[in-house]
């Protein structure tokens, strides 16, 4: 394992409270700031701009196929679509349904098309979090129940493994996944542990050569891990709370979120979107295919 102390650029000096959801979409850049609602797009010759602000947090969205700008978003307390101009529709709200106040936190469109996202309460209560998954009828199901802080859904290439983060307790999940069905083949494993002073693993990605990216909040870092387990490499970034990575598919550059929430004292890279090169590329995020 190597650690490197790299030099990020800012991309985007947003102060943001909470950004996360990195995805690359459609030739752009997108990503939210969860607790003020946004959506916001980066291209490469502009400055970012505000996609839809909602009245409810957006925690990470997800380009529908076959219907330009419109969004799948995990959002409030559930799934909603998101039209052009920032309107919701919908399709249902399953943490209305909780004994807790909760709201819906990260999520990722996989490569068969449906949407999963995971949810939290908001006083982080020990597993009151759960994992969704949106089929392209607009059925919402619950897939995993028992999570804290459920982050970071991310798929390898053909579909058939998740990796996901329970960020309150330190673990990697490793899901395996039908493809054709989306049902889970068995229960989850531990993919990987984390210690208290490695910090939480956050927000996640999958590169071109399979391995596992993950931001690791409260440590200002990012770690790239083998499908074995093996943590191969650790970056160092300029910011405390790093909560999602994205691999440019055309450019060796990594893009990564960040939070100025629960910073004593942020600098300007706490909240801002960070540049850093790296020597592997990533895949456009995926679509999800609806029928409704």
């Amino acid at each position: 394992m190597t650690s490197t102390a790299v030099r990020a650029t800012v991309v985007v000096d947003g102060a943001y409270e909470l950004a996360e959801g990195g995805r690359w979409a459609d030739g752009r850049y997108v990503y939210v700031d969860i607790l003020s609602g946004r959506l916001f797009e980066l291209r490469d010759t502009t400055g970012p701009v505000q996609l839809a602000r909602l009245d409810v947090p957006l925690g990470a969205v997800a380009p529908v196929g076959d219907r330009p700008d419109t969004w799948i978003a995990a959002a409030g307390t559930g799934i909603a679509l998101l039209s052009p101009d920032g309107t919701p529709e919908w399709l249902d709200r399953p943490e209305d349904r909780t004994p807790l106040p909760s709201r819906m936190n990260d999520g990722v469109a996989d490569p068969a098309g449906r949407f999963w996202a995971g949810s939290m309460a908001y006083d982080g209560t020990h597993g009151a979090g759960s994992l969704y998954r949106t089929d392209p009828d607009g059925t919402v199901v619950r897939v995993l129940d028992g999570l804290t802080i459920a982050n970071g859904p991310a798929f390898t290439a053909d579909g058939t493994t998740m990796y996901l983060a329970d960020t309150a307790v330190g673990t990697i999940l490793r899901c395996r996944v039908d493809p054709v069905s989306g049902d889970l083949i068995g229960g989850p494993e531990i993919f990987g542990r984390l210690r208290e002073d490695e910090g939480s693993p956050d927000g996640m990605t999958v590169d071109e050569e399979g391995c596992l990216w993950v931001a690791m909040w409260g440590a200002g870092a990012v770690r790239r891990y083998h499908p074995d387990g093996r943590l191969l490499h650790t970056l160092a970034v300029p910011a405390p709370h790093p909560t999602s990575v994205c691999l440019h598919p055309g450019e060796n550059r990594l893009l990564v979120t960040t939070a100025r929430y629960g910073v004593k004292n942020p600098a300007a890279s706490s909240g801002a979107v960070l540049g850093v090169p790296v020597s592997v590329r990533g895949t456009a995020a995926c679509s999800w295919r609806g029928r409704c």
